[in-house]
This record gives C-alpha cells, sequence and structure tokens, in this order.
C-alpha cells in the first residue's frame, strides 16, 4: 500500500459550522449541511457564535439593516427559502440576542452531541420557521424541553460562570480562524463564507479541492 493510498483510507476531518442564531442564511445552511456532509462521510462540527461581538472588530453590521442591500436580501432569502422547500416567516426582532441559545448549545453538546445539533434545529425552526422569540433564556429551555433536554438542568446552566466563558472562549477561537459572518464553514483548514458558498463546499468535499 502506497503512501497516497494510506492517505485517502484516513477518515477525514469535520465540517466546522459556524452560524449565529440571529443569521437567517445560518437557518437556511443548518438544513443542508448536515444532508451535504453525509456525502461524502462527513461529520459536522456546530458552533455557534455571537455575529455582534465578531462585527466590532470587522466593522460590519448586520445585513438587514443596510439600505437597499437590505431590501434584496430579504427577498433573497425568502426566495432561497421557497427553492429549498422550508419556511421562512422573519422575527418581529431582527437582529436579536442569541447569547442563550448559543450557550445552550455548547453546554448539551458537552453531554450529547446529537441532542446538541437537534437543539439548533429546534431553536432555528422556532425563530425562523414561526417567526418566534428565543431572545431570552426562558424560551430556549422551553424549546429543548421539547427536543427531550432537561429543561430544569438547562435553566441551571445557562447561569453558570464556566458556560458563559465558554461561549466567549469559541468566539474567540471562532475569529482566530477567520471567521467573519453567519453561515461560515471551514473544510480541511479552507474557509468559505455564505450560504451561497454551500456548493463551493460541496465541490470541496468531491474533489478534495482545487
Amino acid at each position: 500500500m502506497t503512501e497516497a493510498d494510506t492517505a485517502e483510507d484516513e477518515p477525514k476531518g469535520p465540517i466546522d459550522f459556524y452560524f449565529d442564531f440571529s443569521s437567517p442564511y445560518g437557518y437556511l445552511a443548518a438544513h443542508k449541511i448536515d444532508e451535504m456532509a453525509g456525502l461524502y462521510d462527513r461529520a459536522v462540527d456546530w458552533k455557534p457564535v455571537l455575529l455582534g461581538v465578531i462585527f466590532k472588530t470587522t466593522g460590519a453590521q448586520p445585513l438587514l439593516d443596510i439600505p437597499i442591500k437590505g431590501v434584496y436580501a430579504r427577498r433573497d432569502m425568502e426566495r432561497t427559502a421557497r427553492m429549498m422547500g422550508l419556511p421562512f416567516t422573519l422575527p418581529e426582532v431582527m437582529p436579536f440576542p442569541s447569547i442563550s441559545a448559543a450557550r445552550a448549545v455548547y453546554w448539551v453538546k458537552d453531554q450529547d452531541p446529537a441532542k446538541a445539533v437537534a437543539l439548533v434545529k429546534a431553536l432555528y425552526d422556532e425563530a425562523f420557521a414561526k417567526g418566534g422569540d428565543i431572545r431570552d433564556a426562558e424560551a430556549v429551555v422551553r424549546v429543548a424541553g421539547e427536543t427531550g433536554i432537561d429543561p430544569a438542568a438547562l435553566s441551571a446552566a445557562l447561569g453558570e460562570p464556566a458556560v458563559k466563558e465558554r461561549l466567549k472562549t469559541e468566539i474567540e477561537s471562532a475569529m482566530q480562524a477567520g471567521v467573519c459572518g453567519s453561515p461560515f464553514f471551514v473544510v480541511d483548514g479552507e474557509p468559505f463564507w455564505g450560504a451561497d458558498r454551500l456548493d463551493h463546499v460541496e465541490r470541496w468535499l468531491a474533489t478534495g479541492g482545487w
């Protein structure tokens, strides 16, 4: 067996998937990335971040708040959701704070990664499929309970200093990795920004890069 054959047989690392819960394009990507990764025997490492913190460094602003561009983006989001067969309703408050949601995911992820993924999708659906409000801890705990997560344990965890610090550390690591928006993917060290780069991500997975 040659070194090339051995390299081909080695398992590939996961796709790092960074997202903010207030990102409509993150919602769309969250409903596609698992299926895409599975086609190429890849796992997905789900990593919530806070765009507000990242924007303080990049100088960016929320997409929907940008004159002219925001109007187009809203139309594009709705059109893309229809193309993907997904329900889409913007929450009343946009963008919205997603600190509790992000903290909850990391806490659940440390115990059961599969449940964390289910929680991500449930929270995203609450916000963008139903137009619901997931800004506060109570709403996050309620949605988590509906996915089979212990509400009391999660509610207590969200106030723990270690859980708060975990999110802070993850955001710092994300920015060190070059994350500048949501959704953001890193495949084998190669960064891709935006739901409109999912086709590039799939091409990279299929070919091994270019």
